[in-house]
C-alpha cells in the first residue's frame, strides 16, 4: 500500500514505480491512497498513465485499487485509469475497505481480470458516492 498526502510530483511516483519494478513486486496487488486533488495536473496525470503501460510492457502489472478520498482526487484517478491502458485491473473506490476486497476477490480469481470489468467498477463507486 502506497499513500499520497499534499503535493506529489511525477517524478516522485514514477520513482515509486521504478523500485516496486527492481524489487520485482509489479505484478502483486497494489493499493493507492490519494487524499489530495491537486496533487498533479491532468497531462502529468495521462503522462503517469503511459509511464505504467511502459512497465507493462516489462511484464505482468498486478492488479491496482485506488482509493480516492476527495471529488478532485477521484476525478483524477478515473483521468489516470483511461491514461494507464496497460492490460491490469484497475479499480478507482472511496473507501479502504472497498478496494481491499476488490484486491483479494481479484487475486482469488473471483472477478473477471479484464480492463473493462474493472473500469465498470470504477464508474459504479462514482454513482455512490453521493
Amino acid at each position: 500500500m502506497a499513500a499520497a498526502t499534499g503535493d506529489v510530483s511525477p517524478g516522485e511516483i514514477e520513482a515509486y514505480f521504478h523500485g516496486v519494478g527492481l524489487a520485482g513486486g509489479m505484478s502483486y496487488a497494489k493499493m493507492f491512497l490519494v487524499d489530495s486533488g491537486s496533487m498533479l495536473s491532468d497531462e502529468n496525470i495521462r503522462t503517469l498513465g503511459r509511464v505504467i503501460e511502459r512497465y507493462a510492457l516489462t511484464g505482468k502489472i498486478g492488479p491496482v485499487a485506488i482509493v480516492a478520498t476527495t471529488d478532485e482526487a477521484f476525478r483524477q484517478a478515473q483521468v489516470f485509469a483511461s491514461a494507464a491502458r496497460a492490460e491490469r485491473p484497475l479499480g478507482v473506490f472511496r473507501t479502504q475497505p472497498e478496494a481491499a476486497g476488490w484486491l483479494v476477490r481479484m487475486r482469488r480469481g473471483d472477478l473477471p481480470t479484464d480492463k473493462a470489468s474493472s473500469q465498470s467498477i470504477s464508474r459504479r463507486d462514482e454513482h455512490r458516492r453521493n
